[in-house]
């Protein structure tokens, strides 16, 4: 009992110890903790930024915030002949020590002490990481300082990313640091295509950056790593033969100039991502290169006609990523602005939003490819747009008006299908002007009332490939851009633009030049600013903007004879031999028998029948109306309605239906048609339906006429021969239903009314204003 009573003090007192001993290890561990989180070490060394093509090579590099060339050296770069060089010359117990050599710091202070002067350092690779980072004047409290620092380092970041921030500090002389930055501007090469000589020639200048410069002194530098591969060869650190040859090596280093390629695209991208040291990118050097020279050889034709620039989007439709970009004929250029990104600027798009406006059509339902429209003057509410070559078609199909690009019956079918459809639809593409201008716009934006970037148009091109599309995140920082129409109306967009008659091919060009199987639109804007031409496959598709940055007009700039040859010779250099398929028909969708004359499902008059395509489900199922039965009588003077039906002596044949507009077409240009016998004139009912269409003026408008006269004009039945104008009640003129005529209103407002030969009456008014 006494024996275990003594032996408790002593089990205490050794346990008191160890807890002694725990404590002074801890205590330095603990400050040392304390001191990092007092006294964080900022390392964010500001580096250049490099823009890298998909191959990984260098397109373009940019000084960093302090005006010097500090190229980030990736982990991947570090090769192991690099990594073993710096090593055995500078660092051999790297990977072995905690930032700091204690053998080398008690050997670099004995030697010290003897001689009574610096004669060697004991600077471990870390330790250099933190007077790059931190220069100091060198002194003893700036080596206890770099070596906490380091000890910080070592307590944050691994071996591997210490020896990459070494290698991206290194100095090299002027305003260059970094390995890869030495490498690439003297050497003209990424660090893991060096040699060996070259990388002992790198590893050896950043002792004296000042007196081996590279290109000024590089006969001296010869002789210095020569000097280190002798060593290396006596202490074996390469093979014989290897060292041999990096003696024999000539040193070719010499200042170039940092790599400069898409300056528009790399200049973006910077500015967008600032603080990135390495953007990589999807550019593809080969098409990235002979798309800028198509570009400067292309608009070096044109300046002749006072046309100074253009621009080149080209995206992979498989990838969705882009693979050239081109802002400027020349980027050097400043009397043409050839800093300008033209990819980016917003222009007006002329005809070329009218193959989303139709398909968007086809997936509404109302229209096929064979339905019918009448391109024949209309005036939408004041709004009397013309075709590109002033002329008119009458009654024309879907893909004969969107192949043609013409602008009445496109018109007509977004005054139909509403401009909030296809505003919401370019929003959902993400056309960011279409979002700020979506309150004003109106029918004119299918002929180019608005605006637009070859950008968004060549992403929503490339949307409406039938492939399987590809995430689409495109430039701008990960922008989405949705899908708009369905994968059928894409496909009948498709082969609608891939016609080749028609007016938008390049004069001659179908005789002297491969043309290349692709699907393209073209658009001019309105005075002649800007040409318009994109177009795709099933791998690419290309944007092609023509014209002036100072947005003057030239005559002769028209989307199909100026941006079209551009586009297809791009397209001949890209992809010259591509597949010889198309794009594959969805199931969804069906071939149909339709009535030519309206596009229509046949009726039992219809005996001209062709194929149309339908989107099952969605596709309208009217019956064609192109034709109505009508009673005459027997010599076909005149037509009789059920209420004026004789008991006999009548004949019932049929007669063409033709729309008010498309009578006061052909009755203006005296085609022929078969017309509906003028009203029995006996007959004492008024017709409910049919009334004249007042199409001039406007119901609702104010009018400042100046002591002009105000132009009155109708649209009618084809069975009115004659129709009577009013004036504030009061009979005015009578006149054919084509003929317009011309009035001298009073001020203030009136009513204008139209009344045919049948009883039927429209009434309409409007102000007349003076200044």
């Amino acid at each position: 009992m006494i024996k275990h009573l003594l032996k408790r003090p002593l089990q205490i007192n050794k346990r008191r110890k160890s807890i002694l001993r725990l404590s002074a290890l801890l205590m330095p561990v603990l400050l040392f903790m304390f001191l990092d989180l007092l006294f964080p070490f900022q390392v964010t060394p500001p580096y250049s930024t490099l823009i890298t093509a998909s191959d990984g090579t260098v397109l373009h590099a940019f000084l960093n915030k302090e005006d010097k060339w500090r190229l980030y050296t990736e982990l991947s770069e570090i090769t192991p002949t690099l990594r073993q060089t710096l090593l055995h010359k500078e660092d051999k117990y790297f990977y072995y020590h905690f930032g700091v050599n204690p053998f080398a710091l008690v050997r670099a202070a004995v030697r010290n002490a003897t001689t009574g002067r610096r004669t060697s350092g004991a600077s471990t690779i870390t330790m250099q990481v933190v007077r790059l980072l931190q220069p100091r004047k060198r002194t003893y409290a700036s080596k206890a300082i770099e070596i906490l620092r380091a000890m910080q380092l070592e307590w944050h970041f691994s071996k591997d990313e210490i020896l990459q921030l070494y290698l991206n500090l290194i100095p090299y002389g002027g305003n260059i640091e970094g390995i890869k930055s030495a490498s690439m501007l003297y050497l003209g090469k990424p660090p893991k295509l060096l040699s060996l000589a070259e990388i002992t020639a790198l590893t050896i200048i950043p002792n004296r950056p000042s007196s081996l410069r590279l290109g000024r002194n590089n006969q001296q530098i010869v002789q210095e790593r020569n000097k280190w591969l002798g060593r290396f060869q006596k202490e074996k650190l390469f093979d014989n033969q290897a060292i041999e040859d990096a003696i024999q090596e000539p040193l070719n280093a010499y200042r170039r100039d940092a790599p400069h390629d898409a300056p528009h695209f790399s200049i973006r991208l910077k500015n967008e991502h600032p603080d990135a040291p390495i953007l990589k990118t999807s550019l593809n050097r080969t098409t990235q290169a002979r798309a800028e020279q198509l570009v400067k050889n292309y608009v070096g034709r044109l300046r002749s006609m006072n046309i100074h620039n253009a621009a080149v989007l080209i995206l992979n439709n498989q990838t969705g990523e882009v693979e050239a970009y081109v802002g400027s004929a020349d980027f050097t250029s400043a009397y043409d602005g050839g800093q300008v990104d033209g990819v980016r600027a917003v222009r007006s798009p002329g005809s070329t939003l009218k193959p989303l406006l139709y398909g968007l059509a086809f997936d509404k339902g109302f229209l096929t490819p064979k339905s019918i429209l009448n391109d024949v003057p209309t005036n939408f509410g004041g709004f009397e747009p013309e075709n590109f070559d002033r002329h008119f078609n009458g009654a024309v199909t879907v893909e004969f008006a969107l192949a043609n690009s013409l602008n009445i019956p496109a018109v007509k079918v977004l005054k139909d299908l509403t401009p909030t459809v296809l505003i919401e639809a370019l929003k959902k593409a993400n056309f960011q002007t279409i979002k700020k201008q979506s309150k004003d716009l109106g029918l004119s934006m299918i002929l180019g009332g608005c605006g637009v970037t070859l950008e968004e148009l060549t992403y929503l091109y490339a949307s409406l490939t039938p492939n399987p599309s590809p995430e689409r995140e495109g430039l701008g920082g990960g922008v989405e851009r949705g899908e708009v129409l369905s994968h059928e109306s894409k496909y009948l967009i498709a082969n609608i633009l891939t016609q080749i008659s028609r007016p938008d091919l390049p004069n001659n060009f179908d005789n002297t030049y491969h043309l290349p199987r692709i699907a393209w639109k073209t658009g001019t804007s309105y005075g002649k600013k800007d040409a318009w031409s994109i177009g795709y496959n099933r791998r690419y598709t290309v944007g092609v903007w023509v014209g002036n940055f100072s947005g003057v007009g030239v005559p002769e700039l028209s989307g199909a004879n100026t941006a079209t040859p551009l586009l297809f010779d791009i397209f001949n250099a890209i992809d010259y031999n591509s597949p010889t398929g198309w794009f594959k028909s969805p199931p969804n969708l069906t071939r149909r028998k339709v009535c030519a004359e309206s596009g229509a499902l046949p009726s039992e008059f219809c005996t001209h029948q062709i194929l149309d395509y339908g989107i099952m489900g969605i596709s309208h199922a009217r019956r064609c109306e192109h034709l109505k039965w009508v009673f005459t009588d027997k010599a076909e003077r005149f037509s009789y309605c059920t209420h004026c039906l004789p008991d006999s002596g009548y004949a019932r044949k049929l007669y063409p239906n033709l729309p008010p507009e498309l009578i006061a077409y052909k009755e203006t240009n005296r085609i022929p048609y078969l017309k509906i016998p003028p009203h029995n004139p006996a007959c004492t009912r008024v017709a409910e339906v049919g009334a004249p269409m007042i199409v001039s003026p406007n119901d609702g408008s104010d009018y400042f006429l100046e002591g002009q006269q105000m132009q009155l004009a109708c649209q009618a039945a084809n069975d009115v021969s004659e129709v009577y104008w009013y004036l504030n009640d009061r009979l005015i003129q009578k006149s054919s239903p084509q003929s317009p005529i011309f009035v001298t209103p009073p001020l203030g407002k009136i009513k204008i009314s139209c009344s045919d030969d049948k009883g039927r009456n429209t009434d309409i008014s409007v102000r007349v204003l003076s200044k």
